[in-house]
Parts: C-alpha cells; structure tokens; sequence
C-alpha cells in the first residue's frame, strides 16, 4: 500500500469513527443546545431583517414626500392672505378690548 492510499484509507476510518461515535452525540447535543439559546434571544432571520429593513426604508421615503408636501402646505397658507386678514394663529385667540 502505497503512502497516499494509507492516508486516504486512515482518514476514511478515522471519519467513519468519529461519525458513529460520542462526537456525533455531541455535536447532536450541541445544536439542540445552541438552538434553545437562540431561541429564548428570540433573534430573527436574515429574511425577515432584510424584509424589515425594505418596509422601514419604504416608510421613510412615504414619511419624507409628505414633510414635503406639509412645507410646500404651510409656505402656500404663508403666502396666501386670510379672510379678515387674520393668520389662523390670531383666529384662536378671542379680541381683546
């Protein structure tokens, strides 16, 4: 049997071992324990962090065009008299004698 072929033969039992073997209960073992710890951390998967993530940024672009539309609003009412020539603010406020 040549070099290679011994290393390849005892890397093939030495994984078969390990596969049948305590590591195998360990590692089974492990995962279960992981898993439990992930979940009291009630952490979320990368699809639904992308997902929102996607509906936040689409929220802020909905918030930011109605700023816009509020200040092109407000610089309209600005530049427009009132009825009475009273602004809204002095409308809320009864005359004073």
């Amino acid at each position: 049997m040549d070099r290679q072929a011994f290393f390849d033969d005892l890397q093939h039992r030495v994984l078969g071992l390990l596969r049948s073997g305590p590591a195998t209960d360990l590692e089974r073992n492990l995962k279960a324990l992981l898993g439990q710890a992930f979940q009291r951390l009630e952490l979320v998967t990368r699809e639904e962090f992308e997902l929102q993530r996607e509906l936040l940024s689409r929220t802020r672009e909905k918030l930011d065009a109605l700023e816009k539309q509020v200040h092109q609003f407000e610089a309209r009412q600005a530049r427009t008299p009132s009825a009475g020539g009273e602004s809204p603010q002095d409308s809320s406020h009864p005359p004073s004698h």
